[in-house]
């Protein structure tokens, strides 16, 4: 899963990289892109490394990156070039918003709505290129291929509307046709969004209700809201975790920033999370919601969904309350599963398949 973080100048930006990473870049203005690489927490694989004992135990990553602020960003250019590029790559954005020395809330709409419009501005760049590309098609095409072409434009056409009406991608009333149709253009619009509003130490205390004031505001499918003091948790990343978790509990914070954001990030894709036991190793690994367990074998290896035959899986929980493999199996919990079986999220499944013929 990987995270671009977006934001206008001084929103500190690169403050929230490093609470998120436990990076220390430097926050005034440095060139290039920086990467961190998060494992994400779960209790869950720690109490199936407590019960199997396995030799190595892998989390499920998380990758954050944060580019440096384009020339002209917010002045109503959209965004173009390399930015794109690294943007269009990415599972999802993270807008960071200033909310530090005393905005208020008339700045951190304008801050909220330049940003949708620098990302809307892309995407109609896009389909308008597009939409010249096909009437190109259209000069020449024979009754099948125009039929298609036809069909898209129209896609394109209700896209652009929208667009221009100053609605995103993601807010759209799509099927799921359509949105197959335009998945592998990367539209930035059509990406989830979480809005991280960068308090101060001083608004700690109002944070909670900042949040639930802030999500009522900007509540819109597939967008997320998080408030944390970037500076804050920049600093207590920094500690030893127990140092970390007294003063967080000082402070009236229930967990870290990157645990939430994580979470909310989860929530976002709509991504769930299952475990495999093999090779005497414990490993989670994300997928969607809604993914069959043959698609979620290729995540693994891709002759693993070519060769599926069935899976073994029992919840997490049930396997927790057995104790082993073997009690589980013995008290019929281990089910066999076909290709269509949709992964849960907690399931612990163990693939079998036919490897496939390699020819000498």
């Amino acid at each position: 899963m990987e995270l671009s973080l977006i934001g206008f100048p001084q929103s500190g930006k690169t403050t929230v990289f490093n609470a998120l990473t436990r990076g220390k870049v430097e926050t005034a203005y440095s060139p290039g892109s920086h990467i961190g690489v998060v494992k994400v927490p779960d209790p869950r694989l720690e109490q199936l490394s407590q019960l199997l004992k396995p030799k190595r135990v892998v989390p499920a990553e998380v990758q954050y990156v944060d580019h440096p602020v384009p020339a002209g960003l917010g002045k109503g250019e959209g965004i173009g070039g390399q930015f794109l590029a690294q943007l269009s790559q990415s599972d999802a954005l993270i807008h960071v918003v200033r909310a530090f020395n005393g905005s208020a809330p008339d700045e951190l709409d304008r801050d909220v709505t330049a940003m949708d419009m620098e990302l809307i501005l892309s995407d109609l760049a896009i389909v308008e290129r597009r939409k010249e590309k096909l009437k190109s098609l259209l000069k020449g095409a024979r009754e099948v291929e125009r039929e298609a072409s036809l069909r898209e434009m129209a896609l394109f056409e209700k896209l652009g509307q929208a667009l221009e009406e100053n609605q995103p991608i993601r807010e759209q009333d799509l099927s799921p046709t359509e949105l197959k149709l335009i998945e592998n253009y990367q539209f930035l619009t059509a990406k989830p969004m979480l809005l991280i509003f960068n308090i101060g130490e001083e608004s700690l205390g109002q944070a909670a209700r900042l949040e639930e004031e802030l999500s009522q505001r900007y509540r819109r499918p597939r967008v997320g809201v998080a408030v944390l003091s970037g500076k804050l948790e920049m600093e207590l990343c920094q500690l030893e975790e127990p140092d970390a978790e007294v003063f967080r509990q000082e402070m009236g914070l229930t967990e870290s920033g990157l645990n939430r954001v994580i979470k909310l990030s989860y929530d976002l894709l709509e991504l769930v999370t299952f475990f495999t036991i093999a090779s005497g190793e414990v490993r989670a690994w994300p997928v969607r919601r809604g993914t069959t367990v043959q698609r979620a074998a290729g995540k693994i290896h891709t002759d693993m969904e070519r060769g599926f035959v069935r899976a073994e899986v029992i919840s997490h929980d049930d396997l927790k309350r057995c104790g082993s493999l073997q009690e589980a199996r013995s008290k019929g919990l281990l089910r066999l599963e076909g290709k269509n079986y949709l992964v849960q999220d907690g399931d612990v499944i163990t693939i079998l398949f036919n490897p496939p013929s390699r020819k000498s």
